[in-house]
């Protein structure tokens, strides 16, 4: 059996298998802020409010003067936002609040449905803001796509590093390994179920390291995402870096680094196994079920937008911190 099924180049958005949607690395090398979270450098050139350019080396997205994602709806599935330099200011239709960033991880269940805003704030104004996330979409069955909408913060310093040998390491968000539990995820998360065997890992390989991925039950699905370095040998094959590749789930999978660092994601679980109908923000199982969240975002805004601006941002020194939806607030040592 060979340990690789598939390979497949990186985009702008990476190919996803079940359980999970969608996968997208920002990696954007900001110029210093002005103080007021914005860029110093000029916006000419730019589709402002639909900038994915990477002009310079970085991009607005829909921001118009702080770079990010304003207001915007979500149904049916869950986000899972990896922030690993940087920060995010969030805000949502339930009232909760957060900035994070610096490996801080925000896990949140849309559910019912909710509305949720995600600024890139550039807090430093004497050097580069740069910004590094990634964010995966995750599917909830069809038993639980309706759930209340749940949003918790893995902090960076809650999160398990673990040492992989020969100068190796893994960032465990979700799924044990070794014995290394990393946070809780949300109770309706297909996450949280056992039998689902979700893994969200970050590995980085040293030139020349290698190490061994190890086997897991063979009815869950394996991709790794080859994202920095130049190449990776697999099992005695040779990918070569920006390409991802799904790979056989109940096999120990060799890997070695070739003449650069290496940086992978990996993501596994077991499949929902439904029908997946999605447009947009919405992922539900039956087209009228999208109708459905079209017709109740119309009349409900999922609660309403309680802020006073699409694009809500926390002040320059304000440290990491959460505040959730019943006021119970939450920081890390920062």
């Amino acid at each position: 059996m060979p340990a690789i099924h598939q390979v497949f180049p990186l985009g702008p958005q990476w190919p996803t298998i079940d359980p999970f949607l969608f996968c997208a690395h920002h990696d954007d090398a900001y110029p210093p802020g002005d103080g007021s979270l914005a860029p110093t450098a000029s916006l000419e050139g730019r589709a402002i409010g639909q900038d994915f350019s990477g002009k310079d080396g970085w991009s607005m997205y829909h921001g118009a003067t702080v770079p990010g994602f304003p207001q915007h709806p979500h149904r049916g599935f869950e986000t899972i936002t990896f922030c690993r330099k940087g920060h995010i200011d969030h805000s949502d239709s339930l009232g909760a609040t957060a900035r994070f960033g610096r490996g801080d991880v925000q896990w949140m269940t849309a559910g019912s449905g909710v509305v949720h805003a995600e600024m890139f704030p550039l807090l430093h104004t004497d050097e580069g803001n740069h910004t590094e996330l990634f964010q995966v979409w995750l599917n909830l069955p069809a038993a639980d796509k309706m759930v209340d909408p749940y949003f918790t913060m893995f902090w960076a310093e809650d999160i398990p590093q673990v040492d992989l040998g020969n100068g190796g390491r893994m960032t465990v968000i979700a799924g044990e390994f070794d014995g290394h539990m990393p946070p809780t995820p949300p109770p309706n998360s297909w996450a949280s179920r056992p039998e689902a065997g979700l893994a969200f890992w970050h590995i980085v390989l040293p030139a020349g390291a290698s190490w061994t991925l190890p086997a897991t039950d063979p009815d869950r699905g394996r991709i790794l995402y080859l994202f920095e370095g130049d190449e990776l040998t697999v099992d005695g094959d040779t990918v070569e870096g920006s390409n991802g590749m799904v790979l056989q789930p109940d096999m120990d999978i060799p890997l070695v680094a070739g003449a650069t660092d290496i940086e992978c994601l990996l993501l596994q679980g077991r499949p929902i196994g439904e029908p997946v109908a999605q447009y947009g923000p919405f992922v539900m199982n039956t087209r009228a079920e999208i109708q459905q969240a079209f017709d109740d975002y119309q009349r409900t805004q999922f609660g309403g937008w309680p802020w006073p601006n699409d694009d809500p941002t926390h002040t320059p020194d304000q440290a990491r911190f959460a505040i959730h939806a019943d006021g119970r607030t939450e920081s890390p040592a920062n």
